[in-house]
């Protein structure tokens, strides 16, 4: 029982110690801003980054005009987005760059609220407005620093936000196709090449276009079979045009010669009128 007694005192000293030290290491009331700012990189450099970003927020209310106030705004912004509160991190950054314009850290903290939006896109399934974000803030910083390392890592990431926002409208045309519904998957597939031309699904979409338009016009009244028909080969020379050695080539010529037949088909009919 005794042996018990002290085993339990011993866990409560162990506690009450462990609560001073966090205690000493937190801000508190009469700290000086420096000691402050103290405080707050040892959380943030001890990845403590809730705790961080309390204690950046207060140094900022301590003293938004002070020496520290560039310093604490920055870390506050790497605070948020090293504990993955990403868009905080981005609307800090942004905050930064903008009141501390001359400030050296102004470029990255630029590319930083760009890489956050980045962080929040999501699958391309889902809702792309932070695909959409990350893209302008991405293309602004290319045009403001052009030629630097962070440009090349900025144009690297709009090539795969693009290819995502691509894949979307690429799955949404083969979704129309799917319920049969070809001028909607066409239109679609259309869109994917003119919006990411660029893109890995650009050369499929632009196939399968040809297809979608031929679908079109065979299940299409004989008085519109002609234009849509037409439609399909005017997709084809486009493809030519884009993509002349592209992978999906032959699929490009089957579809083809699919709309030229479909064309003497409705030759023949209108002339045997």
């Amino acid at each position: 029982m005794l042996k018990t007694t002290k085993s339990i005192a011993v866990l409560l000293l162990l506690i009450v110690l462990a609560a001073g030290c966090r205690s000493s290491r937190d801000i508190r009331p009469g700290d000086t801003i420096d000691v402050a700012f103290e405080k707050a990189m040892s959380q943030f450099e001890r990845e403590r980054y809730s705790h961080a970003v309390r204690s950046f927020e207060t140094i900022l209310a301590m003293g938004r005009g002070t020496e520290f106030a560039a310093d604490a705004q920055f870390y506050l912004a790497k605070s948020h987005f090293h504990n993955r509160s990403y868009l905080s991190a981005a609307s800090e950054f942004r905050r930064f760059a903008r009141n501390y314009s001359r400030d050296e850290r102004r470029k990255e903290a630029e590319f930083m609220e760009a890489y956050s939006h980045y962080r929040l896109s999501p699958r391309f399934n889902l809702d792309q407005t932070e695909s959409y974000n990350a893209l302008d803030r991405f293309q602004l910083f290319v045009t403001r620093y052009p030629g630097t390392e962070r440009a090349r890592d900025a144009q690297t990431y709009m090539d795969e936000l693009r290819d995502k926002l691509a894949k979307k409208k690429f799955h949404a045309a083969e979704m129309y196709m799917r319920v049969r519904e070809y001028r909607s998957a066409a239109i679609y597939y259309g869109l994917t090449v003119e919006r990411y031309p660029g893109s890995s699904w650009a050369e499929k979409a632009l196939v399968n276009q040809i297809l979608a338009y031929v679908y079109y016009a065979e299940n299409s009244v004989e008085a519109r079979q002609q234009e849509r028909f037409e439609k399909a080969v005017e997709s084809y020379q486009q493809y030519l045009q884009i993509f002349p050695r592209g992978d999906n080539r032959d699929l490009a010529e089957q579809y083809h010669d699919r709309a030229l037949d479909g064309l003497a088909r409705v030759s023949r009919v209108t002339a045997e009128r």
